[in-house]
């Protein structure tokens, strides 16, 4: 029986999961300097507790310029960065042209609503690869110096009022290996009761 983590921006519930989703990775990307875009890789290895090899927010503690200038001792719940390619999809019919690793994801995925997954939720990647969802990454002005209007354009709100932030989730890598376009993604949801995602 089909989940609704296949149902981009329901409303946010604890959902029965009776079987794994599954989802695909369309594409992976790293850059060692902290640059907005990502170049595509044929493959990233991600290392338990750091995050991706070679890019700039691989590490324990936090590697983005603002955070390391207020605590450099805070943990990184940051270490890979996700973004559903049916967002690309999306804003392609808003007139937007924007690839995998345009926005500063490391992993396109495609068949999962990862917004719609509660924080804790696990996925599994490839042969052995593992990460933990932690939170949500928040947009920033800088959408909009990649192209105007896509700031707006990756916000959206609820029936309820709440803000949808759709660029993407952010994650901590539990278990290391390489990952390449074409691989797997099995979602292992935490136990109930579930949380939303907030912004990390």
């Amino acid at each position: 029986m089909a989940t609704d983590y296949l149902t981009p921006m329901r409303a946010f519930g604890e959902p029965a999961v009776s079987a794994a989703t599954t989802g695909v990775v369309v594409a992976v990307s790293r850059s060692t300097s902290h640059t907005f875009s990502k170049p595509n890789q044929p493959r990233i290895t991600l290392v338990a507790g750091m995050g991706v090899e070679d890019d700039a927010h691989h590490g324990a503690t936090v590697k983005h310029r603002s955070r390391v200038a207020r605590d450099p001792t805070q943990p990184n719940l940051r270490q890979v960065h996700l973004i559903h390619a049916e967002l690309h999809d999306e804003l392609a019919a808003a007139g937007f042209t924007v690839r995998p690793g345009d926005m500063g994801e490391n992993v396109t995925t495609r068949g999962i609503a990862l917004l719609d997954l509660p924080a804790g939720t696990r996925l599994r990647i490839g042969r052995g690869a593992v990460v933990e969802l932690t939170g949500l990454r928040k947009p920033c002005t800088q959408l909009d110096s990649f192209q105007p209007g896509l700031l707006r354009a990756v916000l959206d709100r609820l029936p309820d009022g709440s803000v949808v932030r759709k660029s993407g989730v952010m994650s901590i890598v539990l278990a290391g290996g390489n990952v390449a376009p074409g691989d797997p993604i099995e979602v292992e949801p935490p136990m109930p009761p579930h949380q939303r995602l907030g912004v990390v």
